[in-house]
């Protein structure tokens, strides 16, 4: 079993911890972190892109001249592709970017970015970060203790109001609460 020490919000020691060895020991898989990072990013596309083929621009409905003698090439419509204000041929249409991506592997590439995180020494267990009224000077002072200022941290909290208020201006902080936490957040 791992163990972590707990630290407080000046920075001191104020215990330990053991990890499981299931979560925290392990060999991070770093295709399944890949695929799983790179599934999130695809949901996270719109896919609202469109464009109106020659049956769905308006107009168009007559030959704009007869097929044979006036020496011009055959045209059916003013709305095929190759005449200005025409359809579009092989434009984008509305789609899902989703992937997907199967429950194991989803937990799989989470405990595998948590055991990186800790054998590169960047986990951090914090206790009693609950402050009693929004203040950014405490949250900047904290994690000033915690030798953690001006890097990229992600703060895994509670439901705690007053810490979310706290950490929100520090633009190098991301909060996410317990039930909200993924791979990309992690990585």
């Amino acid at each position: 079993m791992a163990t972590i020490e707990i630290k407080d919000v000046k920075g001191a020691a104020a215990g330990t911890v053991e990890l499981s060895d299931a979560v925290f020991a392990i060999e991070p898989n770093v295709p399944v972190m890949h695929r799983t990072v790179k599934a999130q990013q695809a949901s996270w596309r719109q896919g609202t892109a469109n464009t109106r083929t020659r049956g769905m621009v308006r107009g168009g409905g007559k030959k704009p001249w007869r097929q044979k003698g006036t020496g011009r090439a055959r045209q059916g419509t003013i709305r095929a592709p190759q005449w200005v204000g025409g359809g579009t041929v092989f434009g984008p249409h509305t789609r899902s970017y989703d992937k997907k991506v199967n429950k194991k592997e989803i937990k799989l590439a989470m405990r595998s970015a948590l055991s990186g995180k800790l054998a590169d020494g960047e986990l951090y267990i914090v206790k009693d970060m609950d402050f009693e009224k929004p203040c950014t000077k405490d949250a900047v002072a904290a994690l000033k203790a915690l030798g953690i200022e001006g890097r990229a941290t992600l703060v895994i909290g509670n439901e705690d109001i007053n810490t979310y208020k706290s950490f929100r201006n520090i633009p190098t902080v991301t909060i996410v609460p317990v039930c909200m936490i993924n791979t990309y957040d992690f990585l």
